[in-house]
C-alpha cells in the first residue's frame, strides 16, 4: 500500500513538471517569436557605417539626453555616425527624429544643435520631427508626415533590427546602419538588449494592428525642400 503511494506521487509529481515544462516553451516561444521576427525581417538590410548603401536621407532616432542638453553616449553615437555618412556622400539629409518633450528633455533639438554645432553638419541638411515619441512612430511619420521612401536608419547594435523590420512593415524601403557608441559600457549594451528583446513584442503587436502615430500631422515638406536644395 506504502508502495502504491509512493508511485502515485512520483507520478503526480512526473505529470507537474511536464505541464510547467510545455508552459515555460509555450511562454518562451510566446516572448521569443516577436524578436525573431525583427531579427529576420531585418536580414540583409543592417550594416556597418562603411558598408552602408547611398542614400538620400538618414534618420536618427532619439534617446536620452542629458541635464545640460547634450546628447547621452548613445545618442552622441548615433550623430557621429549619421554626420560621417553625410561626408562619406551615403546620405544627404539628416532626419532626426525623436521626442520633443522628453522626460530628459527635447530629443531633436538636442541632436540638431550637435549636428550643427559640435559635427559641423549644414543647418539646411537637418530636419527635425519632435513627435517621432517610438521607433514605431518615428518610422510611420517618416514615411506619412515627410515624404521619406528610401532612407537608412541609425541606431545601436541592440535596436537596429526591430528598427528595420518596424520601418520596412510600415512601407519604408530602409537599411539600417549599426550606430557607434564609443563611451556604452558593455553592461549598458547588455542591459539596452535585454529591453530591446521584451519590447520587441510591442513592435510586434503594433505592426499587426497597424496601429497609427500618437500624433497625425499634415505634410512637412521640410525634408524634399532640403533635398532641391542640396
Amino acid at each position: 500500500m506504502r508502495g502504491a503511494t509512493v508511485r502515485g506521487w512520483i507520478s503526480r509529481r512526473r505529470r507537474l513538471v511536464r505541464c510547467l515544462v510545455v508552459v515555460a516553451v509555450i511562454a518562451l516561444v510566446l516572448v521569443s517569436g516577436p524578436w525573431l521576427w525583427t531579427t529576420f525581417a531585418a536580414r540583409g538590410h543592417v550594416h556597418g557605417e562603411a558598408d552602408a548603401p547611398a542614400v538620400d536621407v538618414v534618420i536618427v532616432l532619439g534617446t536620452e539626453v542629458l541635464p545640460d542638453g547634450q546628447p547621452s553616449d548613445r545618442l552622441a553615437g548615433r550623430l557621429e555616425t549619421a554626420a560621417a555618412l553625410l561626408r562619406d556622400g551615403r546620405a544627404r539629409v539628416v532626419l532626426v527624429s525623436g521626442d520633443g518633450n522628453g522626460v530628459s528633455g527635447d530629443e531633436p533639438a538636442a541632436m540638431a544643435a550637435h549636428l550643427t554645432g559640435r559635427l559641423g553638419v549644414d543647418p539646411w541638411r537637418v530636419v527635425g520631427d519632435p513627435f517621432g515619441l517610438d521607433t514605431y512612430d518615428s518610422c510611420s511619420r517618416a514615411r506619412a508626415v515627410y515624404g521619406v521612401d528610401r532612407a537608412l536608419v541609425v541606431t545601436q547594435s541592440y535596436h537596429v533590427s526591430r528598427a528595420v523590420a518596424l520601418c520596412r512593415r510600415l512601407g519604408l524601403d530602409v537599411d539600417g546602419v549599426t550606430a557607434r557608441c564609443s563611451g556604452c559600457s558593455s553592461w549598458l549594451i547588455v542591459r539596452k538588449g535585454a529591453r530591446d528583446y521584451l519590447a520587441s513584442a510591442k513592435a510586434a503587436w503594433d505592426a499587426v494592428r497597424h496601429r497609427p502615430p500618437a500624433v497625425r500631422s499634415p505634410a512637412n515638406p521640410g525634408v524634399q525642400d532640403a533635398l532641391r536644395r542640396g
